[in-house]
């Protein structure tokens, strides 16, 4: 069997992935970025079984989704109610009880496909966006080790009976979650801020006389 997988570089949990398929599946091809690099158009000639997504940086081509024989399908860090972009965010933001993560079929229009599983954890009290996304990435490749391991054991990728929820969020709604206004209410400023706040990452901002303020957080996020 061939297969091409797609993945975020410098993350443990898609190096974990790609030791994986690169000892079960040999000539195994991959392709690993990073967000905001281009995509790499060496794998546009690429024909294979299996054309696998794992926290990828880039959008997959209509065009190439459809030159995996058997099935495309990606990994994705959220359950069905949370398609799309800041996922961990919106829970954080709408206060779950209880988060997840999908594999599903790749279809042209992201986090669409049909649904192939799904695993659901709990959100704990003292849970941020960095700790739930931490929890999330090790579901994740929990779920990638048993439906990688059933193919190689001869099985079709199962059927789940689950399908999303809701239009995928988008980047311009996570950036309008990040913005605070002085007329904001304290307690929904900190809740945008607990929501929005990720080490490395832009977070809550205020815009006054066309000058951008931003919140940095401190080194203990236990306290956002």
């Amino acid at each position: 069997m061939s297969l091409l997988l797609f993945g975020k570089n410098d993350d443990v949990c898609c190096e974990r992935a790609r030791d994986f398929v690169a000892l079960h599946f040999p000539g195994a091809r991959f392709a690993l970025g990073r967000r905001g690099e281009p995509f790499p158009r060496s794998f546009d000639d690429w024909n294979g079984d299996y054309l696998v997504s794992y926290l990828s940086p880039w959008i997959i081509t209509d065009r190439l989704l459809k030159q995996a024989r058997i099935a495309a399908f990606n990994f994705h860090p959220g359950p069905p109610e949370y398609p799309g972009i800041g996922c961990t965010n919106f829970a954080i933001y709408n206060r779950e009880s209880v988060y997840g993560v999908t594999c599903h079929h790749m279809a042209a229009s992201v986090d669409t496909g049909p649904i192939i599983a799904v695993e659901r954890f709990p959100v704990l009290p003292r849970d941020t966006v960095h700790s739930l996304t931490q929890r999330c990435y090790a579901y994740m490749l929990s779920l990638f080790y048993e439906l990688v391991s059933g193919i190689l054991a001869g099985r079709p990728l199962p059927t789940s009976e689950e399908s999303w929820r809701r239009r995928p969020y988008t980047r311009a709604e996570l950036d309008a979650l990040c913005r605070i206004t002085p007329d904001m209410p304290s307690v929904e400023v900190q809740r945008r801020v607990r929501a929005v706040t990720f080490p490395g990452a832009p977070g809550a901002f205020v815009e006054i006389d066309g000058l951008r303020f931003e919140y940095v957080a401190p080194s203990d996020q236990s306290n956002v």
